[in-house]
């Protein structure tokens, strides 16, 4: 079972004091979001397959580098979208491919209700986007379909996550490798991460939850 790579740094701290702030407006919100998404984004690439490239400068010929591996952005919805701009700006050429989920309130369990993720020819790399690893339900999921589409290698990215769901994602799927910009305190009776940042989807889109 791998550990979590936490990103423990001054900026991240700053950015999530505002995300978990009740008086940040939604438009705030989202680009607090997009900040953090691009924290994790630099953390899980670190080890993207890459190859020799010649190119030519103005000055002289010379040697570069081109990504290899066939990447996937995987944002479970609702919340996960607004981490995706992040990922495709410094993965350009990443496919984005959708996968539905919403957590029933009596049971706590993951609903999947849409997918879209092709019957074959499987991405090399996965990133399953969520800004919250709560109950891990949700996450579990999401990789059980990724693992039945084939992907060899997948990374979850959270900007908080609490111990029952790094827990849990870990227990079941000791490969998954875990990163989050927070781990906190733990859920409360309402399955919520506390101290938390309350319900990103709703944060993120401006709308209530009713």
């Amino acid at each position: 079972m791998k550990s979590p790579l936490l990103i423990d740094h001054p900026l991240v701290a700053c950015h999530l004091t505002v995300l978990r702030d009740k008086h940040t407006n939604s438009t705030e919100f989202r680009q607090t979001v997009n900040r953090m998404t691009t924290f994790l984004a630099f953390a899980a690439t670190e080890d993207v397959q890459t190859a020799e490239l010649p190119i030519e400068t103005p000055v002289q010929k010379t040697t570069g580098q081109r990504m290899i591996d066939r990447v996937g952005i995987i944002p479970i919805l609702r919340a996960g979208v607004a981490m995706v701009d992040p990922l495709l700006n410094v993965i350009p050429t990443a496919e984005v491919w959708h996968l539905g989920l919403y957590r029933d309130e009596a049971t706590a369990q993951p609903i999947r209700y849409y997918n879209k993720l092709p019957a074959a020819d499987p991405v090399d790399l996965a990133f399953i986007l969520d800004p919250m690893l709560a109950t891990g339900g949700s996450a579990c999921e999401a990789c059980r379909a990724l693992l039945q589409w084939g992907v060899k290698r997948i990374k979850m990215l959270a900007i908080i996550a609490a111990p029952e769901g790094i827990a849990r994602l870990s227990t079941t799927y000791p490969e998954i490798e875990i990163y989050t910009c927070a781990i906190d305190r733990g859920l409360n009776e309402h399955k919520f991460i506390v101290p938390g940042l309350g319900d990103a989807g709703d944060r993120i889109f401006n709308t209530t939850g009713q």
